[in-house]
């Protein structure tokens, strides 16, 4: 039997980087304290694969896992997790029905959804507050009236309230003052719940960057989302804790040709040789979710270093400097991976095109074929990326 020929580009991510990043992570938030962890996997786990994820994040010690929709809840269900489970994020007509059918804890902003939850009940529920981010989550306005209204339901046996929690807007940056009035917000938030009745048995208000920065924020639980993935949430800011970036998007050379001095590369030559050089095609471009603004800014591995992108990136494509060199069609391009062996990482890559690596990982994929590798295992699972249902196929 032949070896299978490799994909022209993939998605390779690494589920003992996802145990050991949970791990440390849940040695950080319970050192001073029995805090949960919850391991956020929506957004297909931030492009990495929800379901393979969440399974190791489980396996690793987390308590919860928290998606944005009920679709989502119900795929992890359907793919057989039973474990402590949030959704938070919904529309008018939502399966709120499927969702308490299978266990699943909801989470309402408002009286309106709070009684449409209840309206199928009997449900297990989270009410979100808002406490400064202005997004999701009930303004303080209304705080009152919908621990009131809760506070009713629960006693009538159709819902039972399991959390508080809100959000923070800047807990990257630890000197904001949006971070100490979020947190006493919270904390009047939840005086406010005690009055009127309510008893959660969690309320959480820390994401990543403040598990990670502000202790005082942790609460019953935490909720990890880009830290579980290996990536800083505070750049510059946070200490070494020894993440490991579990995602690499790596691809093989289509071609290399000589471009001669004062010749453009790809769409509008915005970029022109200044001396004859070498130039290599990568079969991945915004088709593949690829920045379009990567062109002329970011850098791939070649061999031994690291080489610019030259030119626009195109749909299917990119063109990378080889520096002289003619590697054949095949060479290995990584675009950016662990920084292991001094590979551009999803950071270097958010960097160049000013975004944060929460991009960088999560609109990756299209026809990209994504590679679950275990390296304490050494199994591999194999995924079309670009498959809404995210069947999986062992090769």
């Amino acid at each position: 039997m032949t070896d299978p020929v490799p994909p022209r580009a993939e998605i390779v991510v690494d589920l003992a980087a996802v145990r050991h990043n949970v791990r440390i992570l849940k040695d950080l938030v319970t050192v001073d304290g029995p805090v949960q962890l919850m391991a956020v996997v929506k957004a297909d786990g931030y492009g990495h694969g929800m379901v393979e994820v969440a399974a190791a994040a489980r396996d690793a010690g987390a308590d919860w896992l928290g998606v944005a929709t009920i679709e989502e809840a119900l795929a992890l269900r359907a793919a057989g997790d039973h474990g402590p489970l949030l959704c938070w994020l919904s529309a008018p007509g939502d399966d709120f029905a499927a969702a308490v059918a299978a266990g699943v804890e909801v989470t309402a902003y408002s009286v309106t959804e709070l009684e449409e939850i209840a309206a199928v009940g009997p449900a297990r529920v989270q009410l979100k507050v808002d406490t400064g981010l202005s997004r999701g989550g009930s303004p303080r306005s209304e705080w009152q009236h919908l621990f009131a209204v809760a506070s009713d339901l629960e006693r009538q046996g159709r819902i039972t309230v399991t959390g508080i929690w809100s959000h923070f807007a800047a807990s990257d940056e630890p000197a904001h003052p949006a971070n100490d009035a979020q947190e006493a917000a919270f904390r009047e938030a939840l005086a406010l719940a005690e009055t009127a009745g309510l008893d959660p048995d969690v309320t959480h208000l820390a994401n990543s960057a403040a598990a990670i920065l502000r202790p005082s924020s942790h609460f019953d639980l935490v909720r990890c989302g880009i830290a579980t993935y290996g990536l800083d949430p505070a750049p510059g800011v946070s200490p070494r804790l020894g993440l490991r970036p579990a995602m690499t998007v790596r691809a093989r050379l289509v071609m290399s040709k000589v471009v001669r001095a004062g010749e453009g590369v790809s769409y509008g030559h915005t970029w022109h040789a200044a001396e004859d050089t070498t130039v290599g095609v990568v079969p991945a471009g915004y088709g593949e979710g690829v920045p379009r603004a990567a062109g002329n800014t970011a850098h791939v591995w070649v061999g031994d270093s690291q080489r610019p992108i030259r030119g626009r990136v195109c749909m299917d494509q990119l063109v990378v400097d080889l520096h002289g060199e003619l590697p054949p069609a095949g060479t290995e391009v990584v675009l950016f991976g662990a920084g292991d062996l001094g590979e551009p990482t999803a950071q270097d890559w958010a960097d160049a095109v000013d975004t944060i690596s929460y991009e960088i990982v999560t609109r990756v994929g299209g026809r990209l074929v994504r590679r679950h590798v275990d390296t304490e295992t050494d199994t591999e699972t194999d995924t079309d990326a670009d498959t809404e249902d995210s069947g999986r196929t062992t090769r």
